[in-house]
């Protein structure tokens, strides 16, 4: 069996590895949104239900003829897994350019080409992943057929092996990344998967002839009453959709106190594996009984569903990143029941696992699309877990002592304890309080992409939060990322492109020169907060010269045809930002080149400068090797950097000159926040701030130049644990959060 176990292991990595590099490419090849994602974590998971369906039905329906070895089917599953993982990047490359070909020659509305993606994306994906799932039925039918010993409860045991390796696969792909890159990483994923074909078909040839299949007791031949199938497979569903669902609360709910690095996503995956891993070990360690009462369980169920909510609340005085301890208990239970009810359907049957498991993995499938486009966008974080908590609280009211699979149909009792957990539960929602109730005066808006919250009562105390993170305030360096660039034209502009449309603060800036502005944003509701920041904004909205776009910024100039005389680009901080380097690589600067005038001029804000070398000169080597031409400055504020970029050599103007391009409209709007009383004083403080492009890139000249397969400013532990100085921070500001909330 411990063969099987370390299987299982390194497979349950390599899924997890798979899952993360698979969906960055797709975002890189198609487009960094909402939809994009649901599109590809749905293909991944269609794709393990349909395999382990698909599998368990083959070794039951196989003919005895022509039977091959389960463990040979095992070994051809895990060679299959590690061929996807050299061919599917190169399929999505395929896709993108059949979809270029099919929008060239007929423009596709946004809907329209989603719909193509997604086709794609599921032809490319549901296949490779169909062999992932292949691999439980296929391998629990090699336990039945050589081990013998334990096969009852073989799925709780490959699944202990499988989530424990997936623990491992949420953290170290991370440093395998850094350090290769992302299709490097893959090849690693790859030879993992070669070993393990190798392995099991190298057993086939040690173990000999397979005995004959014989029932292990009369337990593991016992009739499955359809009462019981009926209950247990509304539990396998139930956690799967609640378990997904919760999931995509919980990064909203947990940015402000992780931010939106890589890394914290991470953590909370992380989190959630290990407590599973935890749960599974405890069920196969324990000795539970087939009328052990379930209602006390259910009703603890919904509780550890909202939880998350007491933690968060601002007025508890805790570390915010220790919050995420909330999601312990509910990812424990998950752990628990799931190869426990798993087990009890499947009873080492492989069929009966396999679609046992496809209907769990159904429910993880659904839950994340129900919660992020239906129940988010309308409740809120907050209600969504209560809507999730619900159903749960309910099943606690059927029949007080439910076996998990028990032969009976449920009947309706109550019982003190899921009175309780319901009182409790509907106390956790209506006293708790949520992070954006720091804030006053403040608007709050959900939608299927982000929580976004504008807060603030002055101008300097205003700010735009995305799930928590504050993204941009009302600072003059907003208005520059826009009047630059424009002054710095050698003559009057035409046309400009924002890309992230934050306050509104640079689109507003463009249009004060009366020309078209075009402003795409990844996330509605930060549009729809603009009046919040500018009194003008609702009028602005409704002028000719305004158009914004709800978008990614990147697949946006992709499907466009329009040329633009400046391109601003001013992404979200951090700049370590989960997929934020997919708008500073060289392959994103080869597809704004495309759309500048030939004299057009790209504006790249980099907010960040000293605490790593690394990151900016990334981003600057990225620019050189794009553009002949690049200037670089500090802001106006005397922090981040202004790189100004082009095809066509920058000019030298002096202060004067620039302030002399602009209309008095722009000049008016330039001073608006100060700090300088007239526009030459304004430029002065930016020209005389300029920087060498060579002596930047001399901080650190040995790190590439950031590209989509090297996102050297989101991948960055491994550098930052080996730097002392950074160790030495880190320190000094835990012990003084620690000596804050003492």
């Amino acid at each position: 069996m411990r063969w099987y176990f370390g299987f299982f292991l390194v497979s349950g990595f390599c899924s997890i590895l798979y899952e993360l590099v698979w969906l960055r490419l797709a975002m890189a090849q198609f487009a960094v949104t909402t939809a994009l994602v649901s599109i590809v974590l749905s293909a991944f998971m269609i794709g393990l239900g349909l395999g382990s369906w698909g599998a368990g039905r083959y070794i039951r329906h196989r003919k005895t003829a022509l039977r091959i070895p389960a463990l040979r089917l095992y070994a051809l599953t895990e060679l299959l897994i590690g061929v996807s993982a050299i061919l599917v990047p190169y399929e999505l490359v395929w896709g993108r350019v059949l979809l270029e070909k099919l929008d060239s020659a007929t423009p596709l509305p946004s809907a329209a080409y989603y719909v193509a993606a997604g086709f794609w994306i599921g032809l490319t994906l549901v296949p490779w992943c169909a062999c992932m799932g292949a691999t439980f039925p296929f391998a629990m039918a090699a336990i039945r057929e050589s081990v013998k010993v334990e096969s009852f409860r073989s799925f709780s045991y490959l699944y202990l092996a499988n989530v424990l390796g997936a623990v491992a696969g949420a953290a170290i792909p991370l440093l395998l990344i850094e350090s290769l890159g992302f299709k490097g990483t893959l090849h690693v994923g790859a030879l993992l998967n070669l070993g393990l074909a190798s392995s099991a078909f190298g057993l086939t040839l040690l173990g000999g002839r397979q005995p004959a299949v014989t029932p292990e007791s009369p337990k593991s031949t016992q009739p499955f009453a359809p009462a019981s199938k009926a209950w247990s497979y509304y539990l396998l569903f139930a956690t799967g959709f609640t378990s997904m669902g919760v999931e995509v609360v919980w990064i909203r709910l947990f940015t402000p106190g992780l931010s939106t690095v890589v890394y914290a996503f991470a953590t909370i995956l992380g989190l959630y594996l290990g407590a599973t891993y935890l749960g599974s070990l405890i069920y196969r360690r324990g000795s539970f009984t087939e009328d052990a009462p379930v209602n006390s369980f259910l009703a603890s169920l919904a509780l550890a569903v909202l939880l998350p909510l007491l933690l968060c609340d601002p007025r508890l005085r805790i570390i915010y990143p220790l919050r995420v301890v909330a999601i312990l208990p509910f990812s424990l239970a998950v752990g628990f029941v799931t190869p426990m009810i798993l087990d009890r359907v499947s009873q080492g049957d492989p069929d009966r696992a396999g679609r046992g498991y496809a209907i769990n993995i159904t429910g993880c499938v659904l839950g994340p699309l129900v919660s992020g486009f239906l129940l988010l966008p309308l409740l809120g974080e907050r209600y969504t877990l209560l809507a999730f908590a619900l159903p749960w609280i309910v099943a606690s009211f059927w029949k007080p002592r439910v076996p998990l699979a028990d032969q009976s149909r449920p009947k309706l009792g109550v019982t003190l304890k899921p009175v309780l957990a319901g009182l409790i539960s509907l106390a956790l929602v209506f006293v708790t309080k949520d992070f954006e109730s720091r804030f006053t005066p403040r608007e709050v808006r959900h939608d299927s992409t982000a929580t976004v919250t504008a807060a603030g009562a002055t101008r300097i105390q205003k700010v735009l939060l995305v799930n928590g993170v504050g993204v941009t305030g009302l600072t003059p360096i907003t208005k520059m990322i826009a009047h630059l660039p424009l002054a710095f034209l050698s003559r009057p502009p035409k046309n400009a492109l924002v890309i992230c449309f934050g306050m509104g603060t640079t689109h507003r800036s463009v249009l004060s020169w009366n020309v078209p502005s075009t402003a795409v944003e990844l996330v509605p509701s930060v549009v729809s907060v603009f009046p919040f920041f500018h009194a003008d904004a609702n009028q602005l909205m409704l002028s000719p010269l305004s158009h914004v776009v709800i978008d990614d910024g990147r697949f946006y100039m992709e499907r466009s045809s329009q040329q633009f005389d400046v391109i601003a680009i001013d992404p979200p901080p951090p700049v370590e930002a989960a997929g934020s380097s997919l708008l500073y690589s060289k392959e994103f600067y080869s597809i704004a080149k495309m759309h500048l005038a030939p004299d057009g001029i790209l504006q790249q804000w980099f907010p960040w400068g000293s605490a790593d070398p690394a990151i900016i000169v990334s981003v600057a080597k990225a620019l050189r090797e794009s553009f002949p031409y690049v200037r670089v400055f500090r802001s106006v504020e005397g922090w981040g950097y202004h790189f100004l970029a082009s095809q066509s050599p920058l000019p030298s103007p002096s202060a004067a000159t620039l302030a002399s391009h602009m209309p008095p409209s722009a000049v008016f709007d330039l001073l608006e926040w100060g700090p300088a009383s007239d526009a030459e004083q304004q430029f002065a403080r930016v020209l005389n701030q300029e920087l060498s492009l060579d002596a930047l890139i001399e901080k650190d000249p040995d790190i590439p130049a950031l590209q989509d397969d090297r996102p050297v400013n989101e991948y960055y532990i491994l550098r930052r644990v080996q730097d002392p100085e950074y160790r030495r921070r880190m320190w000094q500001r835990v012990l003084a959060q620690l000596g804050k909330k003492s």
